[in-house]
């Protein structure tokens, strides 16, 4: 059969009526597939996926016509179904609408009134598809757009991952936490020749070592304690579409040489199993750490650095892309309108500037949870106390420092070691200082300066900045509290 043709499937038991349907669409232009019964039918067009159904009522068997058309419309809910029957009830014919059917003739029917209808339903479903193809494209255009705004900078990001998306190279995405470093591994997934098939994301932050690894790459029964059936891993979900590792900073280097394994060869090993099972997937990574810097420490695997960094893609902080601010504002205050039913609002001028003026330590994230808050409450009292609040210092940045802090922020900061239960040393009378407070503010004032460079170091890792510091994870929470770190963070 010519693949050009439109193919219609006629479902009926009467064999003169199919060959004659097959004939009257052969003169036509169009392609014939019979079959005689509901079952067949759904398994055919399961695995034939024709533009149109010509199907028959009453039929012998398990699923009669009704229930064929049920199933139908459950496999492709757009499919033009025409019901062709004798039996021209009432109740029959709104059975039918009820489930879908798109048209219905009665027979004995002229050619005229049925090629007429035929041609209508291939009409719908050519505009069905039209319609479905521009929302994907608008939805997708609408989506990125706001991710990328039209800064030059978020321009040549998407010129970028354009250029790219149809390759399988390894991207590395790197920016601070909260510039939409997910939405730019989804773009590129969704621009490839693998969007049909999964997205993965694994966090390699959120889990220990151990959980990690079972996660990623699955385990056998009786590989540890616990482990009492087979588990496939994110890899194999992940087979033929993309992975994305989110945070691979993180990653531990005894799983670091297990991941450039699977980009080398493609293969891996489950925990506990005794053979290797092979994967075609396309790997995206993040990080908002300096990898760079790890590598250098020896916290990160050079070979695996290089295997990563193919196409390394850098996502500006909002900061530095100001001039996209309104846009996004006005997208998540439309969009959160329509998700939370709330009449459509604007900012204010003075809150407009604000937002314009301010750090945004926490990036686009910080915006769209800021206009949610707007929509949700219908008040902008929050928003003006938050953006009005000093930003002292940038834990989430991806390469901050002490030294990145600007003096006027830092000025204006919680004193270190002044807490509201012990506030800074005063006259004990006038003109007179005590010592002891002194010392005491001192003290604190060092050890808080200590924890800041830990934590910066750290990239704000509170178990990390601990081991550094020499104390335990609960006596840095403790002293990140009493410094006013907490605060800031």
């Amino acid at each position: 059969m010519d693949q050009q043709q439109p193919q219609v499937m006629v479902v009926d038991d009467d064999l003169a009526m199919c060959e004659f349907l097959g004939s009257f669409l052969g003169a036509r232009g169009y392609g014939a597939l019979t079959v005689t019964n509901g079952d067949e039918a759904v398994r055919r067009f399961q695995a034939e996926r024709p533009a149109v159904v010509l199907l028959d009522i009453v039929m012998p068997g398990s699923m009669d016509g009704l229930a064929a058309l049920a199933a139908f419309k459950k496999i492709d809910k757009d499919i033009p179904v025409i019901v062709v029957s004798g039996h021209g009830r009432a109740i029959t014919i709104v059975q039918a609408m009820q489930l879908g059917a798109s048209d219905f003739v009665c027979k004995p029917f002229e050619d005229v009134d049925l090629d007429v209808r035929l041609r209508n339903a291939m009409r719908q479903r050519q505009l069905s598809q039209e319609v479905a193809t521009l929302r994907g494209r608008v939805r997708a255009r609408s989506r990125y757009a706001m991710l990328f705004g039209t800064s030059e900078r978020m321009l040549g990001v998407r010129d970028l991952i354009e250029r790219v998306a149809d390759t399988d190279v390894a991207i590395l995405i790197l920016g601070e936490s909260g510039t939409g470093k997910e939405l730019v591994a989804r773009a590129l997934h969704d621009q490839s020749p693998r969007r049909n098939k999964p997205f993965v994301k694994v966090n390699c932050a959120a889990l220990p070592t151990e959980l990690l690894e079972s996660e990623l790459f699955g385990f056998e029964k009786g590989a540890f304690t616990g482990a009492i059936q087979h588990k496939p891993g994110k890899f194999e979900f992940a087979n033929h579409g993309t992975m994305f590792l989110d945070e691979i900073g993180d990653m531990h280097p005894s799983l670091q040489a297990k991941l450039l394994q699977v980009l080398q060869d493609g293969e891996f090993s489950r925990l506990g199993g005794k053979h290797d099972v092979r994967v075609d997937v396309r790997v995206v990574t993040a990080s908002n750490r300096d990898l760079e810097t790890a590598v250098a420490e020896g916290a990160f695997r050079e070979d695996l650095y290089f295997r990563l960094n193919v196409v390394p893609i850098s996502l500006p902080p909002l900061r530095e892309r100001r001039e996209d601010i309104p846009l996004l504002a006005q997208h998540f205050l439309e969009k959160y309108s329509v998700e939370y039913d709330k009449p459509t609002v604007d900012l204010s001028d003075t809150v407009a500037r604000l937002c314009w003026g301010y750090e945004w330590p926490g990036n686009v994230r910080q915006l769209e949870n800021m206009m949610k808050r707007r929509v949700v409450l219908d008040s902008e009292e929050s928003l003006l106390t938050e953006l009005q609040q000093p930003v002292a210092v940038f834990p989430h940045r991806a390469h901050a420092s002490t030294s990145s802090v600007p003096h006027q922020a830092l000025a204006t900061a919680v004193p270190m070691g002044e807490t509201a239960a012990d506030p800074p040393a005063t006259p004990t009378t006038e003109g007179q200082v005590s010592l002891k407070d002194i010392s005491r503010t001192a003290s604190r004032g060092a050890e808080g300066e200590m924890i800041l460079r830990a934590l910066t170091r750290t990239h704000w890792n509170r178990k990390e900045a601990a081991g550094i510091l020499g104390i335990s994870y609960k006596a840095l929470l403790y002293k990140i509290k009493g410094s006013g770190l907490d605060k800031a963070s």
